[in-house]
Formats: C-alpha cells, sequence, structure tokens
C-alpha cells in the first residue's frame, strides 16, 4: 500500500528526503546558529554517517550520526523558553561591531546554554524579554 498523503506527493514531485536540513539540526541542538552551522560544514567540520559533509544542503534522521570537529552531536534538549529583564544600555544582538555590551554577554555569565532572542528591545529600552535554546 503506497502513502498518497499531500506530503508524500510533495516529497516525491520535488525530490525531497525525510529529515531536516543539517544545518537546521544543528542549531536546534544549540550548538550554534544554522549559519554558523552552514559555514562549519563548507569547511568540512561536520561528519554524518562517518562522512566529511561540505555541502549544508543534506537531510538527516535521528538514525543519522553527526559529529561536529570529532564529537558527536549531543543529545537533543527540549525546548526551553526563558523571561529576561532587560536593563537599559545592553543591545540585543550577539556581538556588536560598536562594541556596546549585549545581552548575551550578560547571559554567559549566568551560566545560561546558548539562546536566541525572540524579539529585541532597544538599547534604551528596559523591559522583559524571551529567549529560547531553540534554534530551529
Amino acid at each position: 500500500m503506497s502513502d498518497s498523503s499531500p506530503s508524500s506527493r510533495k516529497q516525491a514531485l520535488n525530490g525531497a528526503h525525510p529529515g531536516n536540513r543539517l544545518a537546521k539540526v544543528m542549531a536546534r541542538h544549540g550548538i550554534c546558529s544554522r549559519r554558523q552551522a552552514e559555514q562549519w560544514i563548507r569547511d568540512g567540520r561536520v561528519r554524518v554517517n562517518g562522512s566529511v559533509i561540505r555541502t549544508p544542503a543534506l537531510n538527516v534522521t535521528e538514525k543519522d550520526e553527526i559529529e561536529v570537529d570529532g564529537q558527536p552531536l549531543a543529545q537533543r534538549q527540549g525546548t526551553r523558553v526563558w523571561l529576561y529583564h532587560k536593563p537599559a544600555g545592553l543591545v540585543v544582538t550577539e556581538r556588536d561591531p560598536e562594541g556596546r555590551p549585549t545581552i548575551f554577554q550578560e547571559l554567559a555569565r549566568r551560566n545560561l546554554p546558548r539562546v536566541l532572542s525572540i524579539g529585541r528591545l532597544d538599547i534604551n529600552t528596559e523591559g522583559l524579554l524571551l529567549l529560547t535554546n531553540d534554534g530551529g
């Protein structure tokens, strides 16, 4: 019996493979952003099932063994959301080209895992920010 669901027909028409893009999986594990993952893949730092991968255009499933810099990708933690009171004077960005202090520098001091902001506030604004460990 064949699967004729709309999603399976779409996969067949597009030549798509099951699973998720490798960079997305890496980002969801919280080790880097999708763009960083794509660069690491192009740099040859990522292996899937023992083979070096040089293109981010690869879908992987939970059955695939992924290594980054020779280390297996850790088990993915569940999605978490944090509330953070952003004080005025901090920028909501990972790296500020002007060298201003960022919320992520402050969060690193608190030993949080790699998190992303959901939205942003201006540098002179204080208020509540949502943060998540789900980079996908």
